[in-house]
Parts: structure tokens; sequence; C-alpha cells
């Protein structure tokens, strides 16, 4: 059944990611009605109209309806019981609440991807006091809390009894789980876009690189091998269709001795995909407007040889605008600066990012490149001091 485009999209969040889709619906004549609770939040600016109200207020996602033909969703911290009335009542959710339903928490995440056979770190239940660990399961782990980690928070390396003692000393075990620690080479993402007719683009392969387990910067194309890349398309064509999934969706891998492993999904547009704004023909931003939106899928190929991403992590032990900083890193050659506009610039908070156009022809190539303009970008902006 052909799906009738909409002129306006709700969305239940109003921080970055909300302010870059309402920037891209813009462009494609597309309204943005936003559901946030803070009135300075940084979708606001761009938005048609605000529900304010908490994100789990269903009633004021019920409200939202009302003023769009679809809604999608900022993050994944979603009450999904609460708002299956409203999906029972015709209100159209991008992605749907089943397809969401297995990927909010990270335990029914690895349950998914283990039924899926989808290659992903070894994993178990978290131990209660007194209990040991399953077999095969060996120091040193990671902790995981099953919902609403993110950017570290929420994990715990454990390395050895005395280690998980003390964390479930001070953690609920039922909400936590256990994964093995992988020797990984490096860390990649992917992100996915599938319409409502099943149809799937990826954009490129890319490189990410965290600072103190928050995402520092993004290289793509990430300079793997083809086999790596195909296998990483496969997994995502696989994971989408498999769950009916509808939408943008972003998969963190690791890769190393144990081949390609799957670490976390996102059901959502994410920060390793924000250099598609200036680097691919479509942007996860427009894609994601266009799905929910009703309209066909857009190229997501690459129109640079490679680009760069810096996030911009706040680094001065007070309150600035860094406006000095964000013209200094403009002024760069092929550089696009993106401030998101947050009240409150704390240390190590992702305030911005940075995207640099690469022109280097061979992947070696363009990785120097990458770390002279790296470099560039150090000598304006810093990362915060280890102690933040």
């Amino acid at each position: 059944m052909a799906v009738t485009s909409a002129t306006s999209i709700g969305v239940v969040g109003g921080g970055q990611l909300a302010w870059m889709l309402a920037d891209a619906a813009a462009d494609l004549g597309i309204a943005v009605h936003v559901q946030t609770p803070g009135d300075a939040d940084p979708a606001v600016r761009n938005a048609s109209s605000v529900v304010q109200a908490p994100l789990r207020d269903a009633a004021a996602t019920a409200e939202l309806a009302q003023r769009c033909a679809a809604i999608t969703f900022e993050n994944e911290w979603l009450d999904l019981e609460a708002l299956e009335p409203l999906a029972a009542s015709g209100v159209r959710f991008v992605p749907s609440l089943p397809a969401l339903e297995p990927l909010v928490c990270k335990r029914s995440q690895r349950q998914l991807l283990d039924r899926l056979r989808l290659p992903t770190p070894r994993w178990c239940e978290m131990p209660r006091p007194g209990e040991n660990l399953p077999e095969g399961m060996s120091y040193p782990l990671m902790a995981k809390a099953a919902s609403g980690g993110y950017d570290g928070k929420g994990t715990a390396v454990l390395r050895s009894p005395a280690d998980l003692a003390a964390l479930l000393e001070r953690v609920n075990a039922s909400e936590w789980v256990l994964e093995e620690l992988v020797a990984f080479e490096v860390e990649l993402a992917l992100s996915v876009a599938r319409d409502s007719a099943g149809r799937v683009e990826v954009w490129p392969l890319a490189q990410t690189h965290q600072h103190r387990q928050v995402c520092d910067w993004v290289l793509t194309p990430a300079a793997v091998p083809h086999a790596v890349q195909a296998f990483a398309r496969n997994i995502a064509a696989s994971l989408v269709t498999a769950l009916d999934y509808v939408g943008v969706l972003a998969i963190e891998f690791f890769y190393g001795p144990a081949g390609l492993q799957v670490n976390e999904i996102a059901p959502r547009t994410h920060n390793s995909a924000h250099v598609t704004i200036e680097a691919a023909h479509t942007s996860q931003f427009t894609q994601q407007a266009r799905i929910v939106a009703g309209l066909p899928l857009a190229s997501t190929d690459l129109q640079v040889p490679g680009a760069l991403m810096v996030n911009l992590l706040g680094f001065l032990d007070q309150e600035t605008d860094y406006q000095a900083q964000r013209d200094a890193l403009a002024a760069l050659p092929r550089a696009a600066v993106h401030w998101y506009g947050k009240r409150g610039a704390g240390l190590g908070r992702k305030l911005g990012h940075v995207t640099l156009l690469l022109e280097a022809a061979t992947a070696a190539e363009r990785e120097q490149e990458a770390m002279e303009r790296l470099m560039a970008v150090r000598a304006i902006w810093p990362l915060p001091p280890e102690d933040a």
C-alpha cells in the first residue's frame, strides 16, 4: 500500500538530533512539531510548534499526534507500553513500536542478535551476590546497565571478583548485563535506512574513535577490507528486514582478532553519522525526514572522497559560547561547524561538531590527511582535561 507523503511530522525529543532533523526537514518543506521538556532545548528554535512535556508523557505524545501525520523518536528511552494505546488508535510511529521493542535495552538487543545469529560479544545476565560467573565467562568483563546508559555512563570494567562485588553493592543486578571485554583493533559504525516499502540504503562504514568512552571523532569511509564493509552492510540489511524496521538505524561494531562483532544498536539517527550532512548526497537527517514523511529513499553515496567529523566537547570550566574557537574552526579549509545552542556548557558535554571534507584519493592518504586536520582542530579546540 502506498504511503501518502506528509507535510508535517512529530519528534519526541528536543536535543541536537531533533534540531538537525528539523533543519533537514525544512529544506524538504516538511514542518516538524516537537515534544520536549525544556523551552530552550536545541530543537525548539527550528520547530513549527512545541508540546512542552517530559518525553515519556504519553498524553503529551497524543497531543503531538494531533499536529502531524507521523511521529518519530530522538532516543530509545521510551515507555512503549504507554504508547501502545496511541498506536492502536491509529497514531503512526516511525519506527513502529514492535520494531523498537527488542532495541530499547541492551539485554533485549543481545537476545535479538543471538536469535538472528549475528556476531556479538559473549554476554550473560549479571550474577546475584554470591553467585559465580557462568561457564565460559572470565575476567576482565564489561558490565553495562541494560537501559539508560550512554557516552560511558552506565558501564564498568570488572577485572576481578572484588570489582563485581563492589558493583553489586551499588546497583540492582537485574538491571545490568555482563559482556566479555573485547580486544578490538578499531571501532566502526554503520547507519542504514529502510522505508515502508522495504527498500534499504546504507551509508559507507565509518571509523569511530572514543575519548573516555565518548565519541571523539569519526572518519568516513573506514579503511577496512571490502569484505568487512560487505559483511557490515549484510548485517544491517538483515537486522532491519527481520524487524520490519522503518527509519534510520545505527550499528556500532568492534573489529579485531574475533572479526566483526555488533557492539550496540541505536534505533535512530546517531552521532557517528553526523558526517553525512556534508559528506553524503543524502544526510541521515534528510533520509529520516523523508522516511517519516512517506517520501522515497535517496542516495546514501558519498559526494566527496572522505570526511572527518570531530565532536566539540566542552573544555573550559566556565560558562561560555566558545565564539572565538567556533570562528577559528569555521575558517579552516572545507570545514562546517554545527553549534547546538545547548543551555549550559559543562566540561565534556557535546556542544557541537565540526566536519572537515577530505581530498586524498587513497585510504592511506586520507587517513594521514585526516590526522593532520585533527591536529589543526585540536590546536583550536582541545579535549577536555582528564579529570573532567
